[in-house]
């Protein structure tokens, strides 16, 4: 089939692009610009690349369909255009249903924070298990430099999390589950197309208040998700969110919950538990416990209670969904390489370690520098943040902003990415420069990427890291910062010994 993807650079788009290829469709798409990851590995498919959009670029593929991303109106020139000729059209989730989710277990990984890492963890525990699962995840996962792989599809006879009655489920699809909405014509969340039979709540926090704007709304985009679940299903959800837990009790099917020992609701005892951690630079060991029975002492490479949580979520998902047993989940574990852009290693610049992570909601920021901060607790962590997101540009958590900072030493802010928001609704960089610097923090707001680039080589010495939050190319700043910080070191003395403030190790 031929097919024709508008926002084809994209985080979802572009996957699906590379999706459909490898399933051996004929895919061309067009979009405003080509940015690494995206750009690169889209040219690398050899799929067919416009740079802007216009009905010309219909005319000249022809598709037999026409996917259209959310970044797309209802007046953009390639929707009139395939309209006027009669091209069928549907959206990123409606092509995953149509073309990779058949024949499989769609396993949806939803929640405000931490689906992505979570949904690259469950591929991975079930494909060290040999279940070869199938895959959507916004995010480039290692080893398999994508984030997207089709599902072997023979029926395969499983165990359950006790490993006693034996069940059948098909061979499972891990989708990251996105709340945002489908589609210019669609304005439901994604993860409700996917026709869920597993699924994963990690959090509920109010996100995309562009989508959603009051908390209603949005829990109510999870309460249809549970609702839906058949009686055959499951529904795993994190102990630590309240409000998960409150929307759990409409789910029909089966229910564990999963939590970290001291981040535990009241409200229930889960089944899946993890205490007591130890956190260092190499990331966390832990005791894991199943049904209150000690499974093993199991290790994660990643860094943060926050990234615990995630991992016992998904051994939870490959326990009692697909029945992995679990001597095998400690292995599997334990040789887990993470995902791309989340408190990703970019490089080490004289002396200095430079992070990639895409947190922009203030909890997500908070609990990464928090994490940041127990792997690098000699030196000063430096903390560059871009309000880009719907979210962050806007003046509705600026005060949870000011709290997301604490663990940092240093903060330096961009300027948000979205200017032509009325003034009265723009989260104010400049207040909470000046907020960050009550609560004791170096903080600068500054003009340009180039001044951040600037301002960050001549603070940072060795020793110390930068943690980039960004949800975007942030300007080419991992192009800059490097060059930058090395050819501080070399023109400029060390600085004399307690020249600037270095936190101490807590």
């Amino acid at each position: 089939m031929r097919i024709f993807i508008s926002g084809i650079a994209g985080t979802a788009m572009g996957a699906l692009a590379g999706l459909l290829k490898d399933l051996g469709h004929d895919v061309a798409g067009s979009d405003l610009a080509f940015y690494p990851p995206m750009g690169p590995g889209l040219r690398q498919s050899q799929i067919r690349l416009y740079e802007g959009y216009a009905a010309a670029h219909i005319d000249e593929e022809r598709p037999d369909l026409h996917i259209v991303g959310n970044v797309c109106r209802s007046d953009n020139p390639e929707v009139l255009r395939s309209e006027a000729l009669g091209i069928e059209r549907t959206h990123v989730a409606g092509a995953l249903e149509r073309f990779a989710l058949k024949g499989t277990t769609p396993t949806v990984i939803t929640g405000t924070h931490g689906k992505t890492t979570t949904s690259a963890l469950v591929a991975h525990l079930l494909d060290g298990a040999g279940l070869r699962p199938g895959f959507f995840i916004g995010g480039v996962v290692e080893p398999y430099g994508r984030g997207y792989r089709q599902a072997a599809l023979p029926r395969l006879p499983l165990q359950g999390a006790s490993e006693a009655a034996p069940r059948t489920r098909r061979p499972p699809f891990v989708l990251e589950g996105d709340e945002y909405d489908t589609a210019f014509w669609e304005k439901t969340a994604k993860f409700l197309h996917y026709s869920a039979e597993i699924a994963l709540i990690t959090s509920i926090e109010h996100d995309h208040i562009d989508i959603y704007p009051d908390f209603s709304s949005y829990r109510g985009a999870f309460e249809h998700l549970v609702e839906s679940l058949p009686e055959s299903g499951l529904l795993v959800v994190s102990a630590s969110s309240d409000v998960a837990i409150e929307i759990s009790q409409r789910a029909k099917c089966e229910i564990y919950y999963y939590g970290v020992d001291g981040h535990i609701s009241p409200k229930v005892a889960p089944h899946f538990f993890a205490a007591p951690a130890v956190f260092d630079e190499h990331g966390v060991s832990f005791d894991f416990f199943v049904g209150g029975v000690l499974a093993g002492r199991y290790a994660s490479p990643l860094p943060g209670v926050h990234n615990l949580e995630n991992a016992v979520g998904a051994l939870a998902i490959a326990a009692a969904g697909f029945g992995v047993p679990l001597r095998e989940l400690s292995q599997h574990l334990a040789t887990f390489r993470g995902v791309k852009r989340r408190q990703e290693l970019r490089g080490v610049y004289s002396g200095v370690s430079v992070y990639d992570d895409f947190a922009h909601h203030p909890t997500a920021v908070k609990k990464t520098l928090e994490a940041m901060r127990a792997k690098h607790k000699g030196g000063k962590l430096i903390a560059i943040f871009e309000p880009r997101s719907a979210t962050a540009c806007r003046a509705f958590h600026q005060d949870l902003y000011a709290e997301a900072f604490d663990a940092a030493d240093v903060a330096l802010l961009a300027p948000i990415g979205r200017p032509e928001l009325p003034p009265e609704e723009r989260l104010s960089v400049e207040q909470l420069a000046f907020d960050l610097q009550g609560r004791g923090r170096t903080a600068s707001a500054l003009p340009n990427v180039e001044a951040i680039v600037e301002r960050a080589a001549e603070i940072a010495q060795p020793g110390d890291a930068i943690v980039v939050l960004s949800n975007g190319g942030f300007g080419g700043i991992f192009d800059r910062l490097p060059s930058a910080l090395e050819s501080e070191r070399t023109r400029a003395p060390e600085p004399k010994a307690g020249s600037f403030p270095r936190k101490t190790s807590e």
